[in-house]
């Protein structure tokens, strides 16, 4: 399905789409598309201050739930995965064995709840990316739980007071792709395979006319400079549909790599008329045809990755651990860093 033909827009669009867009928290995520088989998803993710993630690996056969409180969501993990988790309290992405991958970024103005939801089981946050990996092995599988909304979705509030505003990005290994967002709370999910980026505001309609507009400028004439959502967002999408098709892992990897670095937000930055603007602190790129999860703290010198294929996930396995705290110059495989761990404590 062609996500642009459904949603025709003009220059006036466009412009108040821009012009009403806020200035977020900046997160960027951009699939790549090898030749016939590689599908690498990158996603950086920004933020005012440096963000504490561990990389966790969590096999199957583990009785979860989504919250403490009465008749939350439980569930028995089918498939093991790794999670990164923000804080060691909050899975803020993920991918399971299966090569579907699920990614959170900040979208202000998101609304989880309303009265026709506020009585059905409880869903943190913290929890809810590491429920859908969990019990899910394809983009529609995870669709279908998303319409049926049988979940009340809320979250505690981190780095003093901040208020976790998301929409999420989902990939499976065949391609498929879809949106998540929450309009004071309904569901909205966008599918297709034609959905190669996402940033933050505005949310995806609008920001798909912003697109339709920039294509016919064409990118190879003039692109969006700033570091906004929207210009983030068309860089991406130009560079993504431009760039050439490779099944070599390596060389896709370097391609998606240097796709990330123009659309992340320098060390540092800074701009007086821009308070909300932020850093990347890190990247990662999930390779979902291979089941390889790499990380890049960009204050670390070198790139490193989990080869969930070679993890033992059967049930009654324990949890593992990578504290990336330890990484110093640390670069290749890391799954032998990964240490036995009693798991991470949700922030509900």
């Amino acid at each position: 399905m062609n996500i642009k033909k459904l949603m025709l827009s003009t220059l006036a669009v466009a412009a108040a789409a821009v012009a009403s867009t806020p200035q977020a928290e900046a997160c960027s995520r951009v699939l790549y598309r090898g030749d016939s088989t590689l599908l690498i998803v990158g996603r950086s993710l920004d933020w005012k201050t440096p963000i504490p993630t561990n990389l966790y690996v969590y096999p199957r056969g583990m009785a979860k739930q989504g919250s403490p409180a009465p008749n939350a969501v439980k569930w028995t993990s089918k498939y093991g995965a790794v999670y990164a988790v923000g804080y060691d309290g909050g899975i803020t992405e993920g991918m399971n064995e299966k090569g579907l991958v699920i990614n959170g970024l900040f979208c202000k103005g998101t609304v989880y709840s309303n009265d026709s939801v506020s009585g059905r089981p409880p869903m943190s946050l913290a929890m809810f990316i590491g429920w859908l990996l969990d019990m899910n092995a394809t983009t529609p599988e995870v669709v279908k739980v998303l319409r049926e909304q049988n979940f009340d979705l809320s979250g505690a509030s981190f780095d003093g007071g901040t208020t976790s505003t998301l929409h999420w990005g989902i990939t499976d290994a065949e391609g498929r792709s879809a949106i998540l967002e929450f309009d004071h709370g309904n569901v909205r999910v966008y599918e297709g395979t034609d959905m190669p980026v996402m940033t933050n505001d505005p949310p995806y309609p609008q920001m798909m006319a912003i697109e339709d507009y920039w294509e016919k400028v064409g990118g190879a004439n003039m692109l969006p400079g700033t570091v906004k959502s929207p210009d983030r967002f068309v860089r991406g999408t130009f560079f993504a549909n431009h760039v050439e098709r490779t099944d070599d892992r390596r060389i896709g990897l370097t391609i998606i790599r240097s796709i990330l670095m123009n659309v992340s937000v320098p060390y540092q930055y800074t701009a007086e008329a821009e308070p909300n603007v932020s850093s990347t602190q890190w990247r990662s790129f999930a390779n979902l045809t291979d089941r390889l999860y790499y990380f890049d703290i960009v204050t670390n010198p070198g790139l490193v990755y989990v080869d969930l294929g070679k993890m033992d996930l059967r049930a009654g396995q324990p949890v593992r651990k990578l504290d990336t705290s330890t990484l110093g110059d640390a670069a290749g495989e890391v799954n032998s860093m990964m240490k036995v761990s009693e798991g991470f404590k949700p922030m509900y």
